[in-house]
């Protein structure tokens, strides 16, 4: 069980789905938190002490007593380590230290190392074997270069789970990318704030359970650090955007118009649709590039409209305003013809599948779209292969186009122009099936045409499609879009509309 002071609102799984957490929605960068340290007025002996009491309390809280490792490194993670050793031992816990370098003379680190009065061991695959717990303080949030085999054959000889401190030693917390090897923790306890790496693939999964401490830095300091980044980076959630409210007087044209652009695959086209629909759009028409796929689009969903070629024609009307184009379609001329004549005429438009493979190599042909949702592979056709910096690849697309770029996956970024990025963390495994792609689309069709802004939107049907999947074998991509009222419930809940956002009540 918890010790007081250890609320399990602190804790988030590795492939948690739904909110359980009050975690701040704002990630900082490693360097951006080191700022955070330095312009605070807290002196950082005060900061190290908290750390390593947050340690020692999470060891106390996840794990019985037992022969306990501290691994320390020379810097001031190793002293977090130091001072979750000394807690420990006067905790009555077994507790031995193994040295990875000496502290800096007369620094914060060599402080909590010179208070350290119990068992120094060799730094040995020996002594770590024979631990029942291993807490690896050897490096920090921003490694410059891979661990060396010693110290990576004596976390690889660790004889118990791995208690990380801040993240896995050799892993980037800006990226989630590890640096040569890095050995998987069952628990990593982080402090203030959440770290990219902490959220992005493969670093989510290495980190194990997270638990996020806080250690005293003041507010103001954090906020500073985050605004010096330029460019915010959240942890997608509600909060992060609101749904839009419901309006006593809102009818279906208030709602918005989607058209759903159609050809080979109807079925892609039809699952778009019903996202849509199921997302709030008022009215959702199926856009037919022939009449074959007319026909197949009139034996669904009674209540989609079906209008059939030529598609160019609908854009006629100014109330069709959100246009999703690609799903189902075949990346060829007519597909691009479309595109350029929905961004002439100024329609706000989700380009996905084909509506992103037609301009492999051109992206530029692009600009003006409002959100671009690739899966890695058209993200590679388009900008090139993204690299071990999702982050970064993201953000350098959205920049390129204009548009909100969702690159997706298991840990999908999500990235506007300006800078401004969020990364998901609710998807379950189960969303890797044919068609998940198009409900999301259509789901971010929905949401713009009811008056969500691009990246707010998108951030919203990320989640949302996380969301509303059930967990488990036998999912299809019909059961997201079936879950997704409950999903939307849930999102009003964890984060009602704010009250400047809504009508007046009228008075009585």
């Amino acid at each position: 069980m918890p010790l007081p002071g250890c609320p399990d609102h602190n804790l988030l799984l590795p492939g948690e789905k739904a909110i359980r957490t009050r975690w701040p929605l704002d990630l900082l960068t490693p360097a951006a938190m080191a700022r955070a340290d330095a312009a605070s007025a807290v002196p950082v002996d005060v900061l190290m002490a908290a750390a390593g009491r947050a340690v020692a309390r999470a060891a106390m809280a996840r794990f019985r007593a037992c022969r306990t490792l501290v691994l320390a490194g020379p810097g001031n993670n190793g002293g977090d380590g130091y001072v979750a050793a000394r807690l420990l031992h006067e905790a009555g816990w077994p507790v031995a230290v193994a040295t990875m370098g000496v502290p800096r003379p007369g620094g914060p680190a060599a402080g909590a190392a010179a208070r350290w009065r119990g068992s120094v061991v060799p730094f040995t695959p020996e002594e770590a074997a024979r631990a029942g717990l291993v807490i690896d303080a050897l490096l920090g949030a921003a490694p410059s270069r891979p661990l060396g085999a010693e110290a990576v054959s004596v976390l690889r000889a660790a004889g118990g789970p791995i208690l990380a401190v801040d993240v896995p030693s050799g892993l980037d917390g800006a990226t989630g990318a590890p640096l040569g090897e890095v050995a998987q923790a069952a628990l990593t306890v982080t402090f203030a704030r959440l770290k990219p790496g902490h959220l992005l693939l493969p670093g989510r999964l290495l980190c194990g359970v997270l638990r996020l401490a806080d250690i005293g830095l003041p507010e103001a300091a954090l906020a500073d650090a985050l605004a010096e980044e330029g460019a915010p980076v959240f942890r997608n959630a509600p909060g992060l955007w609101h749904l839009p409210p419901a309006d006593p007087e809102g009818h279906k044209y208030k709602r918005g118009h989607v058209v759903v652009a159609g050809g080979a695959m109807p079925g892609a086209a039809r699952l778009a649709a019903s996202a849509a629909r199921r997302g709030g759009a008022g009215l959702v028409t199926l856009a037919a590039a022939s009449e074959e796929a007319a026909a197949a689009f009139r034996i669904g969903e009674p209540g989609a409209i079906v209008a059939g070629p030529p598609v160019g024609a609908l854009l006629e009307d100014a109330r069709r305003g959100v246009w999703v184009i690609g799903p189902g379609m075949a990346p060829d001329g007519g597909l691009r013809g479309l595109m350029a004549g929905a961004l002439r005429a100024g329609r706000a438009v989700v380009a996905d599948a084909g509506g992103l493979t037609a301009f492999a190599g051109a992206p530029e042909g692009l600009r003006g779209a409002a959100i671009l949702t690739p899966h890695a592979g058209e993200f590679a056709r388009l900008f090139g292969e993204p690299g071990p910096d999702r982050l970064g690849a993201a953000r350098r697309a959205a920049s390129a186009t204009g548009a909100v770029v969702v690159l997706k996956g298991p840990d999908s970024v999500i990235a506007a122009p300006d800078g401004r990025a969020a990364i998901n963390h609710n998807a379950p495994p189960s969303l890797a099936t044919a068609g998940t792609g198009d409900v999301l689309a259509g789901l971010a069709g929905a949401l713009l045409a009811q008056g969500l802004a691009p990246f707010e939107a998108a951030c919203a049907a990320v989640w949302l499609q996380g969301e509303a999947a059930p967990e488990g074998p036998g999912t299809l991509a019909e059961d997201v879009v079936e879950g997704l009222p409950g999903a939307l419930a849930r999102a009003l809940r964890a984060s009602p509309v704010p009250p400047a956002l809504g009508k007046p009540a009228p008075l009585r």
